[in-house]
């Protein structure tokens, strides 16, 4: 029996990290491959069978699980962030999650045949938007900023929200179920959402505060919060049944909005937990499934399916954005996309349950109901948002961005230059400080830890096409790159070199482990930024069918850096070192030169069909082709 525990234990972990492996390699929503892998492996072959094989077991897995969901979900919140949003963020997660509650709910109840509390639980599961599968697909699709940022941020705020909704709903019948007068049911509700929401902020404000005054051990902090995460839920559930989910998701937003200083290094912990356990809770939840009661599910169920998707979603979202500054396509667009995630399964197995302790034997279609939901949501959407969103004109036209992560006076220049040659730039630094400059000159930017998973939800990325990892730190430079690499591919990300001891030394960095070097072999950080305090300015060159690259390079003076060019469609190839680099005519190439170059003007001025070169920060006219019209 142990070792057949045992078994099981190990096929989840491999088919859970598995399926997670899969999905990245063909970029694709976890959530699909984690559901195969587990439908597969339960009613398919019958490898895993959850229930007999776990018993009441089963149920404290996915609830430990689903607490520290909901924990990462309220730690990803930003307070600060939610109050800047636009109005119709606010829309989207205030009128919005309302609206999509009743309506789902209503047809829960009249399509479906649910009983009322059922169709109401079912209602807050499918709030839920979730930011690990809506993200990828904004990206797939490439969106404009707008319509991409209402998605994202739909998402995370109403991962947790839904999950409270739902455990609200639960509590209520529950003490309905135990008393027969309302106001005693609804005073009993308020105590036990009160007590649940004062255990989470105590606990979250404690730990913070004994974090933030180094009581406790930097290696300890990780682990720490997770155990004290599972103490707060089991605490509120002793207040109340599931009321320890409301517990964990406050205790999440007040420790992610303290701004403690390791903050960055729990939430790195805190994502490789969840990984973890979202594979292995739907993985169970999958596999678990009874295949006799998929066969039971009617036309009311598919009628069901059909009603949230091409019903409740549009009537939310046209009721939560009347009024709103939104155009009639983003609006469609919105009533239109809303994948389900990790978080909306998960409750419904705790819910179902539940429900079923209740008395309430239709919660059964729950877990089936929820799943298809998810699938259908999934899949239709994912193959949908990009086509509809070019119809619609909400696709970004092109993606030949750069994201450049390390924010020093030098990256300034060349974000100047590439925006200056209408390139899109979005400058990344973890200091306030070090953005100053970024900052005064107007550049996009974002203030944060780029290797976060916070700082990937946070980031904008839809017209982004190349990293390059600028900072004066060499190893994380390297682990940008890596981060980076399976989104851009290995072939757009860069870093610059690492100086002197750059020369394939194993010592250094394993070439596999870091971007590709660009620029110049001596091009490192610190000589880049000597080279800018004296004066060097980085110069935009349109190259002509008389004036080619060849004719460039010969005027180019002693010590000059090429950095990049520019193609007529907007593309960046950047300049590597013993790599072919052949500009053609038309393309704009940008160089780092030093402040005399006198001479090469003089030769240049002897081509009547040649303009000087203008500096990257040039406001008169920026850089002029032959013929004297501003470069496209």
């Amino acid at each position: 029996m142990e070792n057949h525990l045992l078994h099981s234990l190990v096929l989840i972990g491999l088919l859970g990290m598995g399926a997670q492996w899969a999905a990245s390699l063909i970029r694709m929503p976890a959530i699909v491959a984690l559901s195969v892998a587990g439908i597969v492996a339960g009613p398919v072959f019958g490898w895993l069978n959850p229930s007999e094989q776990f018993g009441e077991m089963l149920t404290v897995f996915v609830r430990l699980g689903v607490a520290v969901i909901l924990f990462e979900g309220g730690i990803s919140l930003r307070l600060h962030e939610l109050r800047e949003a636009a109005s119709g963020v606010r829309r989207l997660t205030t009128i919005g999650v309302v609206a999509s509650w009743l309506t789902v709910t209503l047809c829960g109840f009249y399509i479906g045949g649910l009983s009322l509390p059922v169709a109401l639980v079912l209602g807050a599961i499918l709030v839920v938007t979730g930011p690990t599968v809506i993200i990828p697909l904004l990206r797939q699709a490439r969106l404009k900023r707008r319509p991409a940022s209402l998605l994202k941020w739909e998402g995370i705020v109403n991962d947790p929200v839904g999950a409270l909704l739902a455990v609200m709903v639960f509590q209520y019948f529950s003490y309905q179920a135990q008393a027969q007068d309302e106001s005693a049911v609804l005073l009993n509700l308020m105590l036990a959402v009160g007590g649940a929401a004062a255990i989470g902020g105590i606990a979250g404000w404690v730990t913070g505060s004994v974090f933030r005054r180094g009581h406790v051990a930097e290696y300890l902090k990780a682990p720490l919060l997770i155990v004290i995460v599972l103490a707060v839920y089991a605490l509120g559930d002793m207040l109340e049944e599931e009321a320890g989910l409301l517990a964990v998701t406050v205790m999440g937003v007040v420790v992610g909005n303290m701004r403690l200083p390791s903050i960055d290094e729990l939430r790195r912990f805190k994502e490789s937990i969840t990984v973890l356990l979202v594979s292995g809770v739907f993985i169970l939840l999958t596999a678990d499934l009874d295949p006799a009661l998929l066969h039971e599910m009617n036309w009311r169920v598919v009628a069901l399916v059909a009603a949230v998707l091409f019903v409740a979603r549009p009537v939310a979202i046209l009721l939560s954005t009347v009024g709103a500054d939104m155009s009639w396509q983003e609006r469609v667009l919105l009533g239109w996309i809303a994948p389900r995630g990790g978080v909306a399964a998960a409750g419904a197995g705790i819910f179902a349950h539940d429900f079923l302790g209740l008395g309430y034997q239709d919660a059964e279609l729950l877990v089936p109901i929820v799943f298809s939901v998810v699938l259908s949501t999934v899949v239709l959407h994912g193959f949908s948002i990009g086509p509809l969103a070019r119809y619609l004109g909400l696709a970004a036209e092109k993606r030949n961005g750069v994201l450049i992560a390390g924010a020093s006076p030098w990256s300034t220049e060349l974000g100047k230059a590439l925006t200056a040659a209408k390139v899109p730039v979005l400058v990344v630094d973890g200091s306030w400080h070090r953005l100053r400059s970024a900052r005064q000159a107007g550049l996009p930017f974002h203030y944060g830890e780029i290797l976060s998973e916070w700082g990937e939800e946070a980031l904008e990325l839809n017209d982004i096409e190349a990293v390059l990892a600028t900072s004066n730190n060499d190893a994380l430079n390297a682990m940008i790159c890596t981060r980076f690499a399976g989104e851009m591919g290995r072939n757009r990300v860069f870093q610059l070199p690492t100086g002197e001891q750059d020369r394939d030394d194993p010592k250094v960095f394993a070439r596999q482990f870091r971007g590709i070097r660009v620029f110049d072999r001596a091009a490192d950080f610190d000589e880049l930024l000597r080279r800018h305090y004296r004066n060097w300015a980085i110069q935009r060159t349109r190259l002509t069918e008389t004036y080619d690259f060849g004719r460039f390079k010969e005027d180019l003076p002693p010590g000059s850096i090429i950095l990049l060019a520019v193609s007529r469609s907007g593309q960046v190839k950047f300049h590597i070192p013993d790599r072919s680099f052949a500009p053609e005519p038309g393309d704009t190439v940008l160089s780092y030169r030093p402040p005399d170059n006198s001479a090469a003007l003089r030769r240049r001025s002897s081509d009547p069909e040649r303009l000087p070169d203008a500096p990257a920060n040039a406001d008169a006219g920026g850089a002029k082709d032959s013929t004297g019209t501003d470069p496209t």
